[in-house]
Parts: structure tokens; sequence; C-alpha cells
């Protein structure tokens, strides 16, 4: 698999969070889940609880802040450990910038998505319709009702969400969001398809001071290719 391949495969496969019989590490402590995807929500899923989450969401107009990231396999064994600097700002502005263990950049503009690879060259870019669908981490920044039609959402405390994709067929099924008692995210835990557990913890958010609209533009370095799949 090449590094453009991963980087998608992280960025969009990864940004997920599978309920079925696994172990997931939270802020709040440990929270087992047995429950298959289905099961989930059927049973703990609420109308009231997609608007309790909206609501607290439309709260955050933007923010800026560092992340650790920890990812597991299924049996719990660390399998890398990174960090870097994520922006995010309404409607759809995301700049997720990795500086470890390797480089990668993810930059969405609210129209389009760019995923960048500076050790081959390469970006690939998506129309942002089509990657929020795969990528539930930007329904953080939508107010859509029409897209969040397409999740349910469970509550497992006053501070933790599940998203749940309403697609049996979707490669993302869930992704949990966490909030500190300010109404803050703080983070946010995901299991993709292949059983890799991931957890993104952030630092030193910083909620009230304005993020530059530079930080959501793209510009193709100079001798870089272009994959665009718009």
């Amino acid at each position: 698999m090449n590094r453009i391949s991963t980087l998608v495969k992280t960025i969009t496969l990864g940004l997920s969070l599978s309920c079925a019989s696994t172990v997931v590490l939270a802020n709040t402590g440990e929270l087992k889940n047995n429950l298959s995807p289905q099961d989930s929500i059927e049973v703990k899923t609420s109308e009231n609880f997609k608007t309790e989450l909206m609501d607290k969401l439309q709260g955050i107009e933007q923010f800026g802040a560092l992340f650790e990231q920890t990812i597991v396999d299924n049996q719990g064994n660390v399998l890398q450990q990174g960090g870097g600097d994520l922006s995010v700002k309404r409607p759809n502005l995301v700049r997720w910038n990795t500086t470890e263990p390797d480089e990668s950049l993810i930059v969405s503009d609210g129209e389009s998505i760019f995923l960048y690879d500076p050790f081959i060259e390469q970006v690939t870019a998506y129309k942002l319709d089509g990657a929020i669908a795969n990528t539930p981490i930007l329904l953080i920044t939508s107010d859509s009702a029409a897209l969040w039609d397409q999740y349910s959402v469970s509550k497992l405390s006053d501070n933790h969400y599940v998203i749940h994709a309403n697609d049996k067929e979707s490669r993302i099924k869930t992704l949990a969001l966490l909030f500190n008692d300010k109404n803050e995210l703080s983070g946010f835990t995901f299991l993709d398809v292949t059983g890799q557990l991931s957890k993104v913890s952030l630092k030193n958010a910083d909620f009230s001071t304005p993020l530059a609209p530079s930080l959501f533009k793209f510009v193709i370095p100079e001798a870089v290719y272009l994959d665009d799949q718009r």
C-alpha cells in the first residue's frame, strides 16, 4: 500500500468507530460495548440525543488545537503514536496537519478536500460533498439537516456521544465525540473496519482566537502532482 493510500485510509476509513465487540479507551474512562452497530442503533439512539449533540456542536464556531493520536490493533497492541495540529471552523473548514510519525496534510476549503503527502510530492483532491459521506468528523462543522439525517446518535454520558452511520453498507460506522464540562470538544475516538482503534486527544485547544482564512486554503506546491478526483 502506498503512502497516499495509507493517508486516505487514515482519514476516511480511519475516522470511524465500530461498535462490534470492542473496548473503547476514552477520556471518561474505559467503555466496554459488546453490541453490534445495528443493536446499538436500535437500543440506544435517539432523535433527542442527535438534537442535543447538534446544539453542542453549534456552540463551537471554531477551534485550533494540538492533537495526540494513538492507534492500537484489536488485541490492544500499540501500532503507532503521533500528533500534529488541527484547525476547524464552521461551515466545513478543516485543516488536519500531522507532523509525527510522518508528515501529511488534509485541508477542506468548504468545497473540496485536499490530501497532501509531501514525501511522495502528491496531493489528491475530492469534492467535499462526497468526502463528508465517508468522513463523519466533518459533521462537527455542518448544520445540514440532510447530512445529519444519514446518522443516528447515542449518548453514553453527559459529555460522550456516538454518531452512527445509518447506511449498513457504509465504510464508516460510528464516531465517538468527547466534550469537557464547558461543552468544548476535548477529543474523539474511532475504530476502522480492520479493528484498528484510534484515540485522538486535543491539547491546548483555543476556542476564541480567530483563525486565519489562509489556514483553509490549499495551494499546490511547485512540482507536486495533483490527482484530481473531483
